[in-house]
C-alpha cells in the first residue's frame, strides 16, 4: 500500500494516475476535496481510501506501507498565515518523516524551487547542510519548505535515524493537466489558454532590468509528467536518498511558454506587455533555472521534454479539449 499526501491536488493526482497506470491500485489519499472542482482530479482514477488531513496520524497507527509519497502542503505563494503554512508545511512533514522513521518506510517529499529565493545564491543542487544554509528564501511557503529540507538534512550529518530511503524533490516550474483549481497559483498556460483561444492578446511583465528584454523573463519549465518519471524512478531506485532538484536543467523565457502555446494552436503569437506591479518589482525573479547533474549523477538517466513539445501535448491532449482532466 502506498500513501500519497495531496494525492487530490495537481502533482498527487498525476502521481496517483501513474500508480494506477502501473497497476497499483492500493493506493490511500491523503488530502480534502472542498466543494468545488477538485475531486474530479480523481475521477478516472482507483483508490483504496481517502483520508483527511486531520485524520492522517490516527490513520497511521499500525499501518504497514511500501511508501509515503508526501505532496501535501499550502502551496500559495501570496500566504501569509505564517502558524497556518507551519503547522500545514513544516511540523506534519516532521511527523510523517518520524513516523516513517519509525516503521522503516520510505520517504519521498516535495520541496521546491522557491527555497532558493531571489537566485542570488545559484541553483546549485547540493543538498549538503553548508549549501542548504546559504539559501534565502523569499517568501513564506518558500521558507517552510526550506526549513523542512534543513531538519532533512541535519539529522543525515548527525548520522540521526532516517527512513530506509528519504528523497526531497525541489520542484520547478511545473505544469500540466489538473493544476486548474489552483486558480492563480496555476501555470501560466492553464491562466491564458481560454482567452488566447477567444484572439485576445496575453499579458506578459515588462520587464524592469535594461538587460532583460521585456517577456525574456525566464524559468525552467517542466511538464508534469518529467516530474512522474522522476518520482517513478526514486520508487524503484530505493537505494537512493538526498535532496534534487526537479527541473529540466533549461531555462525558457515566458515569451517562449507562450509562442508555443500559440504554435500548437497553429496561430501568430499574439502577445502584449504591462508593467510589472510596483509591490513585486524588488522581488521578482527574473531567471531560475535547476543544476541537474546531481540527480543525473544518482543515476536517473531520462531525458527532459522540451518546452515545445511540452506544450503541444498539453495543449492538444488537455487544455484546447471539453474534458481537460487526467
Amino acid at each position: 500500500m502506498l500513501l500519497v499526501t495531496g494525492g487530490a491536488g495537481f502533482i498527487g493526482s498525476n502521481v496517483v494516475a501513474r500508480l494506477n497506470e502501473a497497476g497499483r491500485t492500493d493506493v490511500v489519499v491523503n488530502d480534502t476535496l472542498g466543494t468545488a472542482d477538485k475531486w474530479r482530479n480523481l475521477q478516472y482514477r482507483q483508490i483504496a481510501d481517502l483520508v483527511p488531513p486531520d485524520e492522517l496520524l490516527p490513520w497511521l497507527k499500525g499501518r504497514k506501507l511500501d511508501a509515503v509519497i508526501h505532496l501535501g502542503a499550502i502551496s500559495d505563494t501570496t500566504a501569509t498565515d505564517a502558524d497556518r503554512v507551519l503547522e500545514a508545511n513544516f511540523r506534519r512533514s516532521l511527523q510523517l518523516l518520524d513516523w516513517c522513521t519509525v516503521s522503516g518506510t520510505r520517504f519521498i517529499y516535495a520541496s521546491s524551487a522557491a527555497t532558493y529565493g531571489d537566485g542570488s545564491a545559484g541553483f546549485s543542487d547540493d543538498g549538503t547542510l553548508s549549501a542548504l544554509r546559504r539559501l534565502k528564501p523569499m517568501n513564506l511557503y518558500g521558507w517552510s519548505k526550506h526549513l523542512f529540507d534543513l531538519a532533512v538534512a541535519d539529522r543525515a550529518v548527525k548520522r540521526e535515524k532516517l527512513p530506509p530511503q528519504w528523497v526531497g524533490l525541489k520542484f520547478f516550474n511545473v505544469f500540466g493537466p489538473n493544476e486548474y483549481h489552483k486558480g492563480t497559483m496555476a501555470s501560466l498556460l492553464a491562466r491564458v489558454f481560454d482567452s488566447a483561444k477567444r484572439g485576445e492578446p496575453v499579458r506578459l511583465f515588462k520587464s524592469h532590468r535594461p538587460d532583460v528584454a521585456d517577456g525574456e523573463q525566464k524559468r525552467d519549465f517542466i511538464y508534469v509528467d518529467d516530474v512522474l518519471d522522476v518520482v517513478q524512478w526514486t520508487l524503484a531506485t530505493p537505494s537512493v536518498s538526498g535532496i534534487y532538484n526537479t527541473g529540466t536543467g533549461q531555462s525558457s523565457s515566458f515569451r517562449d511558454l507562450i509562442g508555443a502555446m500559440f504554435a500548437a494552436l497553429g496561430r501568430a503569437s499574439n502577445i502584449g506587455y504591462v508593467d510589472m506591479p510596483i509591490g513585486i518589482r524588488d522581488s521578482y525573479q527574473y531567471f531560475t533555472e535547476a543544476k541537474v547533474e546531481n540527480l543525473r549523477r544518482a543515476g536517473y538517466a531520462q531525458p527532459f521534454t522540451s518546452l515545445p513539445d511540452a506544450v503541444q501535448r498539453y495543449v492538444t491532449r488537455f487544455l484546447d479539449r471539453a474534458d481537460r482532466y487526467r
